[in-house]
């Protein structure tokens, strides 16, 4: 009998070696302002991951990306980060970030400030090969389209400055998107230009910030769409924050994650929108 119950628990075994050696063992990045601000776009990132045949973790002892350091000049602060973030993720297949900002500051700033630490730069390096923004993830190499997935309405599409331009995020959302019944696009004037966020910026030049994002609320209310959507937590809160100072309440902001996700419906509460 024990024999028996030994070649059974080793053909199970092997059976999920073999399913998890064919999964793409991911480490999901929440970035600090998705988990303080908007958890619900960890979740949905979870479960496009896992529907894209992902087998994802959250490893708790992450934190900040380091970009605000970064930017201000603090070099040695932001190596303090970055070797923790190393250390909490370079043994995933991939790295998964549902934000242009922080991914890009993973794949290109942390090769800065290790440049005269050879054995951090090369895992640095690593860390930056492995590492992609989940929209272009799900898409360019899990070859992921949504299934089951409705909204009636329309929507525009804010392209935040580090997906667009330093990651080439643009046709990937876009492409989901087409797959979700019943929604239609209504083209932003100045898509990709910035939304005034730009992390420390929007505290340090707070009138400039204004003027910019009033700029991008005025083109986003033209298109009369009845969502807002995006791929950075950042640009979305700035851009929600300005709309709902000034009175518009009607357009509603949203990660793109979270309409993939069919989440729509719980977030802000709409009848017309689910699997």
């Amino acid at each position: 009998m024990t024999e028996s119950i030994s070649k059974t628990d080793a053909s199970q075994s092997s059976k999920i070696d073999f399913i998890n050696i064919s999964e793409k063992r991911v480490g999901l990045f929440v970035t600090c302002l998705v988990n303080a601000m908007r958890p619900s776009i960890g979740f949905a990132s979870i479960t496009l991951l896992e529907q894209a045949g992902c087998a994802v973790e959250v490893p708790e002892a992450q934190s900040c990306c380091g970009q605000p350091a970064f930017n201000s000049g603090d070099d040695e602060g932001t190596r303090q980060i970055a070797y923790q973030t190393i250390e909490q993720f370079e043994g995933f297949d991939y790295v998964v970030v549902p934000s242009g900002s922080c991914a890009a500051m993973i794949k290109k700033n942390f090769i800065e400030v290790f440049k005269d630490q050879p054995e951090w730069l090369a895992r640095a390096q690593h860390l930056a090969d492995i590492t992609h923004e989940l929209l272009s993830f799900l898409v360019d190499v899990c070859d992921f389209t949504p299934e089951g997935i409705a909204l009636d309405g329309s929507y525009t599409y804010h392209d935040s400055c580090s997906g667009y331009r330093s990651l080439g995020v643009y046709e990937q959302p876009r492409k989901m998107l087409a797959k979700v019944t019943g929604l239609s696009h209504k083209p932003l004037n100045g898509h990709s230009e910035c939304c005034g966020f730009g992390g420390t910026f929007c505290v340090k030049y707070s009138d400039i910030s204004n003027e910019i994002v009033a700029e991008k609320t005025e083109n986003v209310l033209a298109t009369e769409a009845e969502y807002l959507l995006g791929g950075d937590m950042g640009c979305l809160m700035n851009m929600a924050g300005k709309l709902n100072r000034d009175g518009h309440q009607t357009i509603k902001a949203l990660h793109t994650a979270e309409v993939l996700a069919g989440m729509t419906a719980q977030i802000v509460g709409v009848k017309n929108a689910g699997k």
